[in-house]
């Protein structure tokens, strides 16, 4: 079976040959692997055998002018397309140092706004044209990479506390922001549908949670929140696509409402913030596919690592609706060797 024979099953939970599994390295570890032995020109994917997972991306944002403003050896401070500035450091992985914002209320959003339209300049026509036939003929899972909801919004146009304020003292404009995030990746993604190029599920990144809470109530989240989600899983379903949902954190008061709502795969169950993949599939296995919930900080400690995988693979991949990965990234602390046992052990306890 290919990857997409294994996650049409996993998604109608029924069993395949074996779970997928797939984990995405931060680029230091890439770096790091490069040096013990990873050959240039063959990517990760196919040296350590993992399933194919590609993603279509299309350009929703405001299209502020881009620049560095200082630059050392050690670190870049830049501002982006989005209107954030941004620290990012040279030698170390992981995420970066946000500055500075464009957009601080109302006012500067309607201006952003204007710039916001869905387009056929807004997709990579040309990586279309050059990897869809290959990635089709690999046996690929193809995601649209939708770009939308509180996580955009509060870590990379907003800020998280003036988001979080605006929620309870002006919501209406943060949620125009979400509705019309949405509206541009629904326009621009039907426009890669209309020219022939069919994906498989559309995915988005929302973390809702951190450890052992959310960072809203489960009311706002309904009244707010909900509804946008709602229009992008309805979008998706009404042209026979599935549903991924991204969510770091403690999201378990709000699985119900997701499931409702219509998501049908949670990434990435992160158990150091609280959340049980086993208990989760024992809930919720038979409406709910499950995709990571193996704890990234036991990849340095390999022994801790395999206990995890034995006691969660087994469970989570009954009947199917389940894909094998970490909670959250492969951090540089984690060797070639280190990884390979990772994948020959998830390959042996994912089998059917």
């Amino acid at each position: 079976m290919n990857t997409f024979e294994r996650m049409t099953r996993m998604y109608a939970h029924q069993e395949a040959d074996w779970v997928p599994v797939t984990d995405s390295p931060w680029g230091s570890t890439l770096a790091r692997w490069r040096r013990e032995g990873l050959p240039e020109g063959s990517t990760y994917v196919d040296f350590f055998g993992l399933d194919r997972f590609e993603t279509i991306h299309a350009d929703n944002g405001p299209r502020f002018p881009s620049s560095t403003v200082e630059e050392t050896d050690e670190y870049r401070i830049h501002r982006t397309s989005w209107g954030a500035t941004l620290k990012d450091w040279k030698k170390h992985g992981g995420v970066p140092e946000f500055l500075d914002f464009t957009i601080t209320g109302p006012d500067e959003w309607r201006k952003a706004r204007e710039r916001m339209a869905p387009g056929r300049d807004r997709i990579d026509w040309e990586s279309l044209k050059r990897n869809f036939k290959t990635w089709r003929g690999q046996g690929a899972w193809i995601s649209a990479g939708f770009w939308f909801g509180f996580d955009v919004t509060h870590s990379w146009m907003v800020g998280t506390e003036r988001t979080l304020e605006a929620l309870v003292t002006d919501p209406e404009w943060i949620v125009d922001l979400w509705n019309h995030h949405l509206d541009v990746d629904m326009g621009n993604y039907q426009l890669v549908l209309d020219a022939g190029y069919r994906f498989d599920e559309i995915s988005w990144p929302d973390d809702m949670g951190y450890k052992e809470n959310q960072f809203f109530s489960l009311a706002m989240y309904r009244n707010l929140l909900k509804p946008v989600h709602r229009r992008a899983a309805e979008w998706a379903h009404a042209r026979g696509l599935k549903v991924r949902l991204h969510s770091c954190g403690d999201v378990r008061p709000l699985v119900p409402d997701l499931i409702e709502l219509g998501v049908d795969m949670l990434n990435p169950l992160e158990v150091k913030a609280g959340m049980n993949p086993v208990e989760l599939k024992r809930r919720f296995g038979d409406r709910l596919g499950f995709h990571g919930g193996l704890n990234a900080v036991l990849y340095g400690r390999p022994g801790d690592l395999e206990a995890e995988m034995r006691t969660v693979i087994p469970v989570m991949k009954e009947h199917g609706g389940y894909v094998i990965g970490s909670d959250h990234s492969v951090p540089d602390s984690v060797s070639l060797d280190q990884f390979r046992e990772f994948v020959r052990l998830a390959r042996e306890l994912g089998a059917y």
